[in-house]
């Protein structure tokens, strides 16, 4: 089984109390202090992991950059799962279905706090690229502050067949673009829906917005001609939560049960 490393308090006790990955070493600051040790220490112990205590320039050198909150671990890769799998999330909690779509994302720190916002939001589950795009890094998980670990993602080859995929099991494919698309306020996001947002700069690819059932934009009254990614993301996330939770839930109708096929290439 591949490792990575897993660093920064919380993103470890929330692997720790999920029992998501399996810990090889937590390596500590000597002599550390603060909300998180006493607790990453004790669980250590209880649950037999190698613990070691190290200088703040060995972990630093360990992790590769010092922003580590004095906590590092090497742990087992984060596993991905199958499209299929977060759809069956939504029906075991008998929910709507509300999946996270991102198009060619680059920045991990935009990524991690979309996956945080999208667990605060209640997304069943995150489908990102599987080439083109940034994966589920330590920095990542940092940045999610434990979402990472309470948060099914896929990846696939191709976002548009994913979509279509979708959308043949009932959801709706909205995406979000700077501009001309509907206001966010006015759009009927109630139903089950994927949110698809764009990377950075360049937005969706042509391909990937045709695909969409609609298009939807945040309106802004200042002079900048739009938000960061991260940003954007949190406040349509929360929009479909706003409209969800004010209706029933609504469980698609899958018909006859498909596999997607993820062998396809990229577009």
């Amino acid at each position: 089984m591949s490792e990575d490393l897993l660093y920064g308090r919380h993103p470890l006790l929330e692997a720790l109390r999920s029992g998501s990955r399996r810990f090889e070493e937590i390596a500590v600051l000597e002599g550390g202090r603060g909300t998180g040790f006493s607790e990453i220490i004790q669980r250590a112990r209880t649950l037999g992991i190698k613990l070691t205590f190290r200088s703040r320039e060995a972990l630093t050198a360990l992790a590769g950059t010092a922003h580590h909150q004095g906590v590092v671990a090497r742990v087992s890769s984060t596993e991905y799962v199958e499209v299929e799998d977060v759809l069956a999330v939504a029906e075991a909690r008998g929910e709507t279905p509300f999946l996270l779509a991102l198009d060619q994302l680059q920045d991990p720190q935009n990524l991690g706090s979309l996956l945080r916002s999208a667990e605060g939001a209640g997304v069943h589950g995150v489908i990102l690229l599987r080439r083109g795009g940034v994966g589920l890094t330590g920095a990542v998980a940092k940045a999610s502050a434990g979402a990472l670990e309470r948060l099914p993602v896929a990846r696939v080859a191709n976002l548009s067949e994913t979509l279509r995929w979708l959308q043949q099991r009932g959801l709706w494919a909205v995406g979000a673009v700077p501009q001309g698309g509907t206001c966010i306020w006015e759009a009927d996001l109630a139903g089950p829906l994927v949110l698809v947002l764009g990377g950075e700069g360049r937005g969706l690819r042509p391909l990937v917005a045709r695909q969409c059932d609609r298009l939807v934009t945040i309106p802004m009254r200042g002079t900048l001609t739009a938000l960061n990614t991260a940003v954007a993301g949190a406040v349509c996330l929360f929009e479909v939560l706003r409209q969800q939770v004010r209706q029933p839930p609504v469980i698609p109708h899958s018909g006859a049960k498909k596999t997607l096929d993820t062998r396809k290439l990229e577009e």
